[in-house]
């Protein structure tokens, strides 16, 4: 985030941007891990703009506005196995 728009981010650069509708990871995200390589670096979050949902904007997150992410997060237990699958080409 800080790369693409280092004038809105920078300042969040060493003490990191704390959660809630604000951050460009949405009121919630949920960080993908897998046993063999720890972290992805994939998530599946919020957004503080709708307007990205379905496009490719992201490094390959998968984004959701907000109240489906709070409403997604609360009904998935840690550990779930989540399976990603590249958008269908139109």
């Amino acid at each position: 985030m800080i790369e693409r728009e280092p004038e809105k981010y920078e300042k969040y650069a060493d003490e990191g941007m704390p959660g809630g509708p604000g951050n460009p990871l949405g009121a919630r995200a949920l960080y993908l891990f897998t046993e063999d390589r720890g972290d992805t670096f994939l998530r599946i979050h919020g957004t503080d703009d709708p307007d990205t949902i379905g496009r490719a904007v992201s490094n390959g997150c998968a984004g959701l506005v907000n109240d489906h992410m709070v409403s997604l997060y609360k009904q998935v237990p840690m550990d779930t196995r989540v399976v990603l699958y590249p958008k269908r080409p139109s």
